[in-house]
C-alpha cells in the first residue's frame, strides 16, 4: 500500500508535508475536491450571508456565533441554529467517539498493514470526519440538504480511489458521527438527521 494520506472534504487544507507524500495525480485532484456548494441557497438568502458561508467553508471552519446570527436574522428563528451552534461547539468528543467505535469496529486498522498505516494517515483519516461534521453543520444551519457540490463528491471519489481510502470505515465513521450527535443533540433527530443522511448517500454512492 502507497505512502499515501486520506484527504480532508477541505483538501486545500493539507500541509505541504502531506502533500510531498502523496501522487501526482492526487495533487492534481486536492483542489477539486470540494464538496460543499451553497449554489442553490441565493434564493433563500442574501449575498452577504452566501459570502459569509463561503468565506467559512474556504478557511475550512464551522460557522461562528456571528456567522450563525446572520443566518437567524434572515430566516424563520428554528432548532437548526441552535443544533449547530451545539455540533460545532461538541465537535472533538463527537469524532473522537466516532473514532473509537471505528477502532473497535476495526481491530488493527491503524497498525503496520491496516489501511490506515502509518499514524499520519490515519490522523489525516479522522480529520475527516471532524470535517464531515463540520460541512453538515453548514446545511443544518442554512436549512437545506442541498449543501453538496456534485462535481466536488465526484473529484473526492476519485481522490478517495486514488489515495485507496477505506471507504467502509469512512463510511462507519459517519454513520458514527450522525449517531453520536443525535445522541447528544438537544434538538429532535428531524433537526439533524436528514443532513448526515445526504452526505452518507453521497459517500455510499463511492467505488473505491
Amino acid at each position: 500500500m502507497p505512502n499515501a494520506q486520506c484527504p480532508m472534504p477541505n483538501v486545500h487544507l493539507l500541509t505541504i508535508t502531506m502533500v510531498q507524500q502523496i501522487s501526482d495525480r492526487a495533487k492534481e485532484l486536492i483542489p477539486k475536491a470540494r464538496i460543499v456548494s451553497f449554489g442553490t441557497w441565493q434564493e433563500k438568502y442574501s449575498p452577504e450571508v452566501i459570502q459569509a458561508l463561503q468565506a467559512a467553508d474556504d478557511r475550512g471552519r464551522y460557522l461562528t456565533d456571528a456567522d450563525l446570527a446572520q443566518l437567524a436574522a434572515e430566516a424563520e428563528s428554528s432548532p437548526s441554529i441552535e443544533a449547530a451552534k451545539f455540533l460545532r461547539d461538541n465537535a472533538e468528543e463527537i469524532v473522537a467517539a466516532a473514532r473509537a467505535q471505528v477502532l473497535d469496529q476495526y481491530p488493527g486498522i491503524t497498525e503496520e498493514g491496516g489501511d490506515l498505516y502509518p499514524a499520519l494517515r490515519a490522523e489525516s483519516c479522522w480529520r475527516d470526519f471532524w470535517h464531515f461534521l463540520r460541512c453538515t453543520t453548514y446545511g443544518i444551519a442554512g436549512k437545506s440538504t442541498d449543501f453538496l457540490s456534485t462535481e466536488g463528491l465526484h473529484y473526492m471519489e476519485l481522490l478517495y480511489r486514488e489515495l485507496r481510502v477505506p471507504l467502509p470505515a469512512m463510511v462507519t465513521g459517519l454513520e458514527y458521527l450522525k449517531a453520536e450527535s443525535i445522541a447528544r443533540s438537544p434538538v429532535e433527530i428531524e433537526a439533524i438527521a436528514p443532513y448526515f443522511d445526504r452526505l452518507l448517500d453521497g459517500l455510499k454512492q463511492f467505488t473505491v
